[in-house]
């Protein structure tokens, strides 16, 4: 698998909120179809005393077409999300986006339809100082 151009930038990111990465891919199969996620990750809740568990796809947006670049993140976000929910649906997927193209791209109507229509879960991400900007 090709990692993502701003994989370790989220990764990163990820740490410094205090999130355990347990896989880097997470590769999980479902009957006879296999699958990478880029990350998979988990943080102690102290209040609940439960882990919160999550995998993350990471898009870096860079091709001449945003649009097509959505079509694919998205294809892969609802089959992701669709096999994570028959081998572990209690991890929760996301979809990590840097934060021009958030501010950019994903604001635009159309776009900010999709994402409501398919659930689609964010994770925006600041590049130079490798955080995470927002969680929506």
């Amino acid at each position: 698998m090709v990692k993502d151009r701003f994989h370790d930038v989220v990764r990163t990111a990820l740490e410094k909120e205090g999130w355990q990465i347990t896989a880097d891919p997470y590769e999980i199969a479902v009957n006879d179809i296999e699958f990478e996620i880029d990350l998979a990750a988990e943080q102690l809740l102290a209040a609940t005393r439960e882990n919160q568990k999550i995998a993350v796809e990471i898009k870096s947006f860079i091709s001449p077409s945003n649009v097509s670049d959505f079509h694919t993140a998205l294809g892969q976000f609802l089959n992701y999300r669709d096999a994570l929910e028959i081998v572990e649906p209690d991890r929760q997927l996301y979809l990590a986006v840097r934060e021009p193209i958030y501010e950019s791209f994903f604001k635009r109507r159309f776009i900010v339809a999709a994402i409501k229509r398919y659930q689609l879960r964010l994770i925006v991400y600041d590049v130079q100082q490798e955080v995470i900007a927002q969680w929506l």
